[in-house]
């Protein structure tokens, strides 16, 4: 049985959503050797072309659009889920214009909304989303993008919101935000793409029948998270877009991957972005 890597984040969305593949509860034909890891890490990966499978910031794909598809299924998309600005003072996004910003990585879909959304033009410092918020609180930078869990546990590091760039998203395009994709090696083929978006759906399928039994696995990897604020990780990130991002879900993307373009003046890719 040929083996092949696949990388997803330790965030409660990413291991729900794969939990059945990882606990071999469903069939597959091949094997996985599996890796955990921040998705701004995951996103370097791929771009280096070393995994088979991963979650990627969909801000990403245009870097690897050449030697990856993105799938319609696995992903993280909605309504109300996007990144928040916040900082240490009730500010506003005015206020914070040449302000130092610190978002979750250049190759996230959170820095790439704060270019968009275009107010801020100062300094913007990567840093590992779980470092934001400590960084905000010591000091070392003005503000930040928070993103995953943050937007429900930024008050308890008495943090303000100065802007909610999903809810900016969605005034401005009426559609959902596409913060994350699965990326598929375009040279394993289509019919394998098929199959592993086929079988990403079974695992969301096995774990909404069985919500309870995902947690072990969830909890391992979310070990400081509340289980108030696992559930709310759940209800926001998984939803009728992680099985499938249908029509609206591709119109999503494909915007969010236009404006990049259009912000960094540079052509939109001729291969189709996803597998068929």
């Amino acid at each position: 049985m040929k083996t092949f890597t696949l990388g997803y984040s330790p965030c409660p969305n990413d291991t729900y959503i794969f939990r059945a593949i990882a606990e071999g509860k469903i069939d597959l034909s091949f094997g996985l050797d599996i890796t955990l890891a921040d998705v701004e890490m995951l996103n370097r990966r791929v771009s280096m072309s070393l995994l088979d499978i991963s979650k990627i910031s969909t801000s990403a794909a245009l870097n690897i659009a050449d030697k990856y598809w993105l799938l319609r299924s696995g992903g993280a998309m909605g309504r109300g889920c996007g990144p928040l600005v916040v900082s240490a003072e009730p500010d506003s996004i005015k206020d914070l214009r040449n302000a130092t910003i610190a978002t979750p990585g250049n190759m996230t879909t959170a820095n790439l909304l704060l270019r968009l959304e275009g107010t801020h033009v100062g300094k913007r410092v990567p840093m590992q989303f779980d470092r934001i918020m400590p960084a905000i609180v010591e000091g070392e930078v003005d503000a930040g993008v928070i993103i995953h869990e943050g937007r429900w546990v930024y008050r308890e590091y008495g943090l303000y919101e100065v802007l909610d760039l999903g809810k900016w998203w969605e005034q401005e395009t009426s559609l959902p935000l596409p913060l994350g994709a699965i990326a598929v090696r375009r040279e394993l083929g289509g019919d394998f793409a098929a199959q592993v978006e086929e079988k990403i759906r079974e695992s969301i399928a096995f774990s909404n029948r069985d919500p309870e039994g995902a947690w072990p696995y969830m909890e391992k990897y979310a070990q400081e998270m509340s289980p108030e604020v696992i559930r709310l990780h759940i209800d926001a990130f998984v939803n009728e877009f992680s099985l499938n991002a249908g029509n609206e879900g591709e119109k999503a993307m494909e915007k969010l991957l236009r404006a990049a373009c259009d912000l960094e003046n540079r052509p939109f890719p001729k291969r189709g972005i996803f597998w068929s």
